[in-house]
């Protein structure tokens, strides 16, 4: 039995993630590809932006992975033993 926690923890991860790698295929997208003088404002905004969205995504899963833990920690205190 899954809470909803442990269902947050997988999709904010999976989001964390997608995020985090978008932002390392941008970065290497303009490092090897010339771009204009000031072209590389945007893409720093651009990397920027997906990079903390990503760590944001993580650090929300992290969050949900503990609350997820303590649920199912207490659950089974409160189980009477067999």
């Amino acid at each position: 039995m899954t809470n909803k926690h442990e269902k947050k923890f997988i999709i904010n991860t999976l989001v964390g993630l997608l995020f985090t790698t978008a932002s390392a295929f941008v970065i290497l997208y303009v490092c090897f590809h010339k771009l204009e003088k000031q072209d590389w404002i945007f893409w720093a905004v651009i990397t920027a932006i997906g990079m903390n969205a990503g760590f944001l995504f993580i650090g929300s899963a992290v969050v949900h992975k503990v609350k997820a833990d303590l649920i199912r920690r207490q659950k089974q205190k409160t189980r009477p033993e067999a």
